[in-house]
């Protein structure tokens, strides 16, 4: 019994994620079913780290929701993601930002990273 995975693995870009890394704010809309109902929940924070290269690729968005950390992994090819939307390019020099968890109100601001029209989203 051969089955041909190949078809199963094509990584098909979602055009709703543009391209987004680490110390970016970014705007998460995810489907949330409940029960026989579908509504979209908006979920915006820093991400903090993106991880994988492949179908599992997943990002973590931290935001601070009544005086409380809150963090979410989001699998990035899932058809649940609906749209992400970059409210701005941050500014920082690493690739995992665990550091902003142990910091509150201004220290854990990230400076905004200047984005030119041609060169939006370019790392």
């Amino acid at each position: 019994m051969d089955i041909d995975v190949r078809p199963l693995l094509d990584i098909r870009e979602n055009p709703e994620v543009p391209p987004f890394g680490p110390g970016d704010t970014v705007r998460v809309h995810l489907k949330v079913l409940e029960g026989d109902r579908e509504r979209v929940q908006v979920f915006e924070g820093v991400v903090i780290r993106k991880r994988g290269g492949g179908l599992n690729s997943t990002f973590t968005v931290r935001k601070i929701s009544h005086g409380v950390g809150v963090e979410r992994i989001f699998p990035l090819y899932s058809p649940l993601v609906q749209k992400v939307e970059v409210v701005r390019y941050g500014k920082v020099r690493r690739a995992r930002l665990y550091y902003l968890r142990e910091r509150i109100g201004r220290a854990a601001r990230i400076k905004e990273r200047r984005v030119t029209a041609q060169g939006k989203g370019q790392r």
